[in-house]
């Protein structure tokens, strides 16, 4: 049994499954966190307070995929984000890219009651997009990632998982607090990637140009 938080503008007591917004990071599916203060930062908007909505989760029987693990890379990630988002190919370059990581480091996430990973919000999805348009390494992707404390995402994806979760409550997010945290949030995760990972290359840097000429599999210690 785990706790978990939904920011929203309403108090959500019983999330209905295949209800949503199909062209999240993870697809279809009802977007949770385990920081009640990041569920309070997606529940407003600059007009319009919010809820965090509490439940619990019974995991007993669920199958989870968890991007995290060591199984996975965050190239493991970034297909499973290109499959569900709008993601534009402005070049040759960029859509051979996504094309092998179709190829080569797809998950068949709808296979799973829960997948747990990284939120891509604008600014990291942003970085996604240097990555896979060869403007920054495997390297600064990682520690992209991780600017701004953003923090992972459980999302549920099956009947399943739905009937398995539980409405006990909820706190009031104002928007004159969260908003400004929010924003703040996002402005320190862009500052930090402008001013330590872009244009910051290092030697035996692995770009995406790398990746696809010499033909790296997930099992590649290099991305690891």
């Amino acid at each position: 049994m785990i706790k978990l938080y939904h920011g929203s503008v309403n108090i959500v007591e019983q999330p209905i499954f295949g209800q949503g917004k199909i062209y999240n990071d993870y697809g279809l599916g009802f977007y949770c966190t385990e920081d009640i203060d990041m569920a309070k930062e997606w529940a407003v908007t600059d007009t319009q307070d919010g809820y965090a909505n509490c439940y619990e989760l019974d995991l007993t029987d669920l199958s989870i995929l968890d991007l995290n693990h060591e199984g996975y890379t965050i190239l493991h990630w970034l297909s499973v984000l290109l499959a569900n988002r709008r993601f534009d190919a402005p070049s040759a370059l960029a859509l051979e890219a996504k094309e092998y990581l179709f190829e080569h480091f797809s998950v068949n996430f709808d296979d799973y009651d829960l997948i747990k990973g990284y939120r891509a919000d604008d600014s990291y999805f942003s970085f996604a997009q240097d990555f896979v348009n060869g403007t920054i390494s495997y390297r600064q992707l990682g520690n992209a990632m991780k600017l701004g404390k953003l923090g992972q995402q459980i999302v549920l994806k099956s009947e399943a998982a739905f009937l398995s979760i539980r409405h006990i409550g909820y706190e009031v997010a104002r928007k004159e607090e969260w908003y400004i945290r929010k924003t703040n949030r996002d402005k320190t995760a862009r500052r930090e990637y402008f001013d330590n990972e872009k244009n910051r290359r290092m030697k035996g840097d692995i770009y995406i140009t790398h990746i696809l000429d010499e033909e790296m599999m997930p099992d590649d210690p290099r991305l690891r």
